[in-house]
């Protein structure tokens, strides 16, 4: 049966491919670049930050090359802060281990820091034709719905299993049109959520789960677990016309970002002021700034706000300081979309 969707599938990417700047040529650092940017980020909101970071880092070379706060600035907005960091671990080993030649068989793609199975798949096989799936989210989805596939997909060996079958019928010819193919059916045809659109698919036909009228069944994969809730205190400190951040430490959650000075719980106006006084700043009246939530894969904060103009900076409890100017922040400096509520206020 899987032999038979090749040629409809092929037909349908033709007249249905999306358009997209990364598909414009077959450069492999445009797709590596795509394919991990489109991690975790819906293809929309990709398209200005790739075409930011090219025209910042048009080449292998320049990624290479670049300091990690100017990375992490191009990258802010983005999330997931370490894939930036494996791109650029990625470049510095294909500047010294392949002489700046991006490497073209699967098995060395996938030696490069922050790449798995799929995104060597992507760029093996739409940068140079090698046959090789390429596996994501979209192709599970259309996969287990076709053949009413019941196994975890979060499972390694179910995982495998199904890229060894779509391997069997890999066209040799259009390697990389027929992963993006998947990839474009998942996205728009085979959706993850509501009813799939059948009417439009060109694999209805064989497509076992429609036939059945299960496809909400499909992909299988375990619930998440519930998030962990994280209060906390942010604190805007404005001194003579310059803000406090602070930079985050090199392990763990956001790290080597800067961000403002925070606390654990929410803290009354009271304790925020009796905090800054253990920190051995001192300011005006504490202004409260209102709440502010940001939700991670595994994390909920939720942030209360001041602001406060200091007549002393910090003096002690508080480490890795900096001040910078609204122009400074917006210029230099990466702080994480989970401070967005803050950061507006501060640059409206």
């Amino acid at each position: 049966m899987l032999e038979d969707i090749v040629a409809p599938l092929l037909a349908w990417y033709e007249e249905n491919k999306r358009a997209l700047p990364w598909r414009e040529d077959r450069n492999p650092y445009h797709i590596w670049l795509s394919e991990i940017m489109l991690q975790q980020t819906r293809v929309e909101a990709v398209k200005g930050y790739y075409e930011r970071f090219l025209d910042r880092l048009p080449e292998v070379r320049d990624l290479a090359a670049v300091p990690e706060d100017a990375l992490m600035k191009l990258w802010q907005g983005l999330g997931y802060y370490n894939r930036a960091r494996n791109l650029k671990r990625a470049a510095v080993m294909i500047m010294d281990d392949y002489g700046g030649v991006f490497p073209e068989e699967y098995e060395e793609i996938l030696r490069l820091p922050g790449i798995g199975a799929y995104t060597a798949g992507a760029v093996a096989s739409m940068a140079f034709g090698k046959a090789v799936p390429a596996v994501d989210g979209n192709v599970y989805r259309v996969y287990t719905r076709l053949v009413r596939e019941s196994g975890d997909i979060t499972q390694g060996k179910v995982q495998k299993g199904i890229r060894e079958e779509i391997s069997k019928i890999m066209p040799l010819d259009a390697p990389g049109e027929f992963n993006q193919a998947w990839m474009d059916l998942g996205a728009g045809v085979c959706i993850p959520v509501g009813e799939p659109l059948c009417e439009k698919c060109p694999l209805a036909e064989q497509c076992q789960a429609r036939m059945a009228g299960d496809a909400s069944l499909y992909p299988n994969k375990p619930k998440k677990k519930p998030r962990k809730r994280e209060e906390k205190t942010v604190f805007i400190l404005e001194y003579q016309g310059k803000y406090v951040l602070q930079k985050r430490p090199g392990q763990g959650l956001l790290a080597g970002l800067w961000e403002f000075p925070s606390q654990e719980g929410h803290l009354s106006p009271e304790e925020a002021g009796t905090f800054l006084r253990e920190w051995g700043a001192w300011g005006d009246e504490v202004e409260l700034l209102g709440p502010g939530k940001h939700i991670f894969t595994h994390i909920e904060w939720h942030m209360l706000g001041y602001l406060v103009h200091l007549k002393e900076m910090p003096q002690r409890g508080v480490e890795n300081l900096v001040l910078a100017s609204r122009e400074e922040i917006r210029r230099d400096f990466s702080i994480p979309s989970a401070y967005g509520v803050y950061l507006e206020r501060l640059m409206s």
